[in-house]
C-alpha cells in the first residue's frame, strides 16, 4: 500500500470539494454516511482545502464536524489541505510567510484539536513570493507540530527539484486523468518517482466528464464552476464528448462504468517504470458511488493499447483551466 507521511493509505482517495461548495446543500447526515463508507472501503486519504466552500463552511468545518461525531476515526484518516488563495475571483495567491502561518493557524483553529492536519500546502506556487520563503515557513510549522507534512500542487519538475533542496516534500498534487495525462510525459511523474514522492491525482474523472453521465453542460450542477472551463465550452465540448463516447464503448465491453474504467487506468499507471504511487481522489455524494469508484477493472495490455489509440484519435480540446488560472500552473 502507498504511504503518506508514514501512514498507509488506500490506492484511491476521496476529494471533498463538491461537498461544501456554495449551493451544494448536502446535509451532514448524508455526508457522514459517505465518509464512513469511504473509510470502510479503505479510502482513508481525504483531500480538501480552506477554499472549497466559504470562510464559514469549507472542508475544514466539515472535517471538524465529522471528527466531533466520530473521534475514533481521526487517526484512521490522512487529510491533505490546500490553502493560500487570497481571492478566488482573480485567482490571487498569498504565500508570504506571515500569511502561511495565518492560514495554518486558522485551519487548526477550525479543526479545534479534533484532527491534526497530516499534509498542508499552497494551492499553487505564489509567483510574487520566493518559493524558499514559503517552504521554509511550512518546514518550521512541521517542526513546531502545527502540520505533519508539506505538499506542492500543480508544479513542474524543476520546481519539485528546487523544493526538495529546501525541505522535505511529502506529496505532489497534480491533475491526472484520461484527458489530463501530461505528468506521465513531462517529467513530473518521473521526478517524483526518483525522489520517492507520492502523487495525489485530482480530478481523475475530468470534473465528471469521464463518468459518461454528462451529455451537455446542462447536466452539470449549477454550482459547478467547471462548466465555465474551456473544455466545457461549446466549441470544445462536442469534440470532447466524442472521446468520452469511445471510452464508454470500451467500458461496455469490459462490463464496467466509464468512471471505473477511468479510475482503474489512473491506478494502473503506478505499475509503470518511472511512475511513483499515484492515488486518484474522486468526488462522491453517496455510499453507492464510493462502492462503484473503488472497484478495480482488470485492464489488459490490449485494453491499454486500445485506450492509447482512443486518446490519440480523439485529442482533448481546450485548456485545463481558464487563462487567469492557467498562469498559476506550470504545464
Amino acid at each position: 500500500m502507498p504511504t503518506l507521511v508514514g501512514k498507509e493509505v488506500g490506492n484511491t482517495g476521496l476529494g471533498l470539494m463538491r461537498l461544501t461548495l456554495p449551493g451544494a446543500n448536502i446535509p451532514d447526515e448524508q455526508i457522514f454516511a459517505l465518509l464512513k463508507a469511504a473509510l470502510n472501503a479503505g479510502v482513508n486519504c481525504w483531500n480538501g482545502a480552506d477554499f472549497y466552500g466559504t470562510p464559514t463552511n469549507n472542508s475544514l468545518h466539515l472535517l471538524a464536524r465529522y471528527f466531533t461525531a466520530y473521534p475514533e476515526d481521526a487517526e484512521k484518516v490522512v487529510i491533505c489541505i490546500k490553502s493560500g488563495v487570497a481571492d478566488m475571483r482573480t485567482f490571487a495567491m498569498d504565500s508570504s510567510p506571515d500569511s502561511v502561518r495565518k492560514f495554518v493557524a486558522n485551519a487548526n483553529s477550525i479543526l479545534g484539536g479534533k484532527k491534526k492536519i497530516d499534509i498542508f500546502g499552497m494551492g499553487r506556487v505564489d509567483q510574487k513570493v520566493p518559493l524558499k520563503d514559503t517552504l521554509e515557513t511550512l518546514a518550521q510549522l512541521v517542526s513546531e507540530g502545527a502540520i505533519g507534512g508539506i505538499q506542492l500542487s500543480e508544479v513542474g519538475s524543476d520546481t519539485i527539484r528546487r523544493a526538495v533542496s529546501i525541505t522535505k516534500i511529502d506529496m505532489v498534487e497534480a491533475e491526472v486523468s484520461l484527458w489530463a495525462p501530461e505528468i506521465l510525459s513531462n517529467g513530473v511523474a518521473a521526478t517524483c518517482d526518483e525522489l520517492n514522492i507520492p502523487i495525489i491525482a485530482h480530478t481523475p474523472l475530468g470534473a465528471g466528464m469521464l463518468t459518461g453521465n454528462i451529455k451537455s453542460v446542462d447536466d452539470m450542477a449549477p454550482n459547478d464552476y467547471h462548466r465555465f472551463f474551456p473544455r466545457f465550452q461549446p466549441e470544445n465540448f462536442s469534440k470532447n464528448i466524442d472521446l468520452v463516447n469511445e471510452l464508454t464503448k470500451l467500458a461496455e465491453v469490459k462490463k464496467c462504468t466509464t468512471a471505473q474504467l477511468a479510475l482503474s487506468w489512473v491506478r494502473l499507471q503506478s505499475r509503470k517504470a518511472g511512475v511513483p504511487p499515484l492515488i486518484p481522489v474522486f468526488g462522491a455524494r453517496t455510499p453507492e458511488r464510493v462502492a462503484e469508484n473503488t472497484k478495480d477493472v482488470d485492464l489488459t495490455d490490449e485494453d491499454l493499447k486500445e485506450i492509447e489509440g482512443i486518446l490519440a484519435s480523439f485529442p482533448v480540446a481546450g485548456a485545463r483551466y481558464p487563462p487567469p488560472a492557467m498562469k498559476l500552473v506550470e504545464y
